[in-house]
């Protein structure tokens, strides 16, 4: 639970779980909760402001009738969210609460975090949980290389 301006503000199982996660993998902690606009109300549920990156567990997605982030108006709400981090120069990363516990989310974030590096041509389709082919498969660079 963490405390601002009076509030309390609660984390999920998978917010836990994630901060759980970065410890055990001895990874920069993140600010949680963090507000990155002045006159909005908007928060990361995760964010590393000296890097600019921020991620997110986006949490009821399977449930009966739809969690928060799955309503129409939640859905709509995220969207504004997301692009007004994108046009102030955020990197947002969105994570569901499974990935989170199949730890795709902190492999992924760990590539992030430590690298730094763009993972065009190691990224496969994320509903396999292949986050990084490059570790199944040589590039197509790596390839040509050994022959």
């Amino acid at each position: 639970m963490n405390i601002a301006r009076g509030l309390t503000l609660t984390i999920s199982k998978g917010e836990q779980l994630f901060m759980d996660q970065l410890m055990e993998h001895q990874l920069d902690i993140p600010k949680a909760e963090y507000k990155f606009l002045k006159k909005r109300r908007f928060r990361f549920d995760f964010a590393w402001p000296d890097r600019m990156i921020a991620m997110e567990v986006e949490g009821g997605v399977w449930m009966k009738g739809g969690g928060g982030h799955t309503t129409g108006k939640g859905y709509t709400r995220d969207l504004e969210k997301y692009n007004l981090a994108t046009l102030h120069g955020w990197e947002v990363y969105r994570f569901t609460t499974q990935d989170v516990t199949k730890e795709i989310a902190i492999a992924f974030m760990k590539n992030i975090i430590i690298n730094k590096i763009i993972m065009e041509e190691s990224y496969e389709d994320i509903s396999r949980g292949l986050m990084f082919a490059d570790h199944l498969h040589p590039s197509k660079h790596e390839a040509k290389d050994k022959k």
